[in-house]
């Protein structure tokens, strides 16, 4: 059975499977990183992002830095999206203050032949991290896996980095649909066997970011996007060494499809700042629990600003269990890091007030 220290806190775990709990849990998208001048100074140490994703102890150093911070409710593993078709061979390199680039794109029946799950070996950094993490944090706070998800896995695939109107992704979409859904076989094959990796390894909880679903067309998004993240929730672990594994699917952009992601088989839908979360829990009923949805910008107002925020979106979705109170994307790298103290605690306090009221 498990060598790790037992769990001390376990509110986001309880609040993923819609159990009550004391408080409304916290986390952040993207806490580990830029904003946090400690990770500035790691990241300077590694002499590269990849530096730092690749090297086990500092993976863990930067993952702990925001808990050394902040109460946060749960640790998300430091790492990338793109380390799946890195390990399939597209040379991923990340230039300081530019997105990731790949050396290869996959745009043609050649490239797409050659596709292929990859040697999870080739990820045994990733898995490596997880349990180093997993060890350090010893009980304190749940350890979330993640991966990107089939499409938007492709998107940077096809592209060969980010992109401001996915014109060569969506033109092959379009084009060539059975080129489209083969590597998004491979990939959701891929994003399965490794997030499960990632539960082995020690990962507590595990989520799809599908960044990039919101840019499809309604109709293009069920068949190209959320018919592959269902096919890789239908694959991951949803229990290991007799504990439940929550899994966690936000898809930026997806309001307009929230009944069809709440049925699409994960324990939480993780909601952007466009959605009403009382008007998304109404719909959702006893579905699934809600993660999100504060504006990441709100950060940048005055604490008290911050706090009336927060207040909002805990009064939106009301009472009771079933929600992770979250950003509705990452975090910008400008946040000042006394915003997300008065974040956290006003998450927690208010939170509390709502219960006993």
């Amino acid at each position: 059975m498990s060598s790790f220290a037992p769990l001390q806190n376990d509110t986001f775990l309880r609040a993923c499977l819609r159990q009550p709990t004391e408080h409304t849990p916290v986390w952040l998208m993207r806490q580990a990183g830029r904003y946090l001048p400690e990770y500035r100074e790691t990241r300077a140490k590694a002499g590269s992002f990849m530096g730092l994703a690749t090297n086990t102890d500092y993976a863990t150093e930067v993952t702990l830095q925001p808990l050394e911070r902040y109460p946060l409710d749960a640790a998300i593993l430091f790492s990338d999206i793109l380390t799946v078709p890195d390990a399939m061979g597209l040379g991923l390199s990340f230039a300081l203050g530019e997105g990731p680039k790949f050396a290869k794109v996959v745009r043609d029946e050649a490239a797409v032949a050659a596709l292929e799950v990859p040697d999870m070996d080739k990820l045994r950094y990733v898995f490596d991290a997880v349990t180093s993490i997993r060890k350090a944090l010893n009980g304190r706070v749940p350890l979330i896996g993640f991966s990107g998800s089939p499409w938007t896995l492709a998107c940077y695939m096809v592209e060969g980095g980010g992109s401001d109107d996915y014109r060569h992704v969506k033109a092959l979409m379009y084009s060539r649909p059975d080129l489209m859904h083969r590597i998004l076989e491979v990939n959701a094959a891929a994003v399965a066997r490794y997030l499960n990796a990632q539960i082995e390894a020690g990962a507590q909880a595990a989520m799809i970011f599908d960044s990039w679903g919101g840019v499809l067309a309604d109709g293009m998004f069920q068949r190209f996007s959320l018919a592959y993240s269902k096919r890789v929730l239908e694959q991951v672990k949803t229990e290991h060494e007799g504990k439940r594994i929550p899994r966690i699917l936000f898809t930026k952009g997806g309001g307009l499809w929230l009944d069809e992601i709440a049925d699409a088989g994960a324990d939480v839908v993780g909601l952007d700042w466009t959605v009403n979360l009382g008007a998304a829990r109404a719909r959702v009923g006893d579905r699934v629990a809600l993660q999100g949805n504060i504006d990441p910008n709100v950060l940048f107002a005055p604490p008290e600003m911050v706090r009336e925020q927060v207040r909002a979106v805990l009064d939106s979705y009301g009472p009771g269990p079933g929600h992770v109170f979250n950003l509705g994307h990452g975090i910008s790298q400008h946040t000042p890091p006394e915003s997300v103290a008065a974040l956290v605690d006003e998450v927690h306090t208010h939170s509390r007030k709502l219960r006993s009221a």
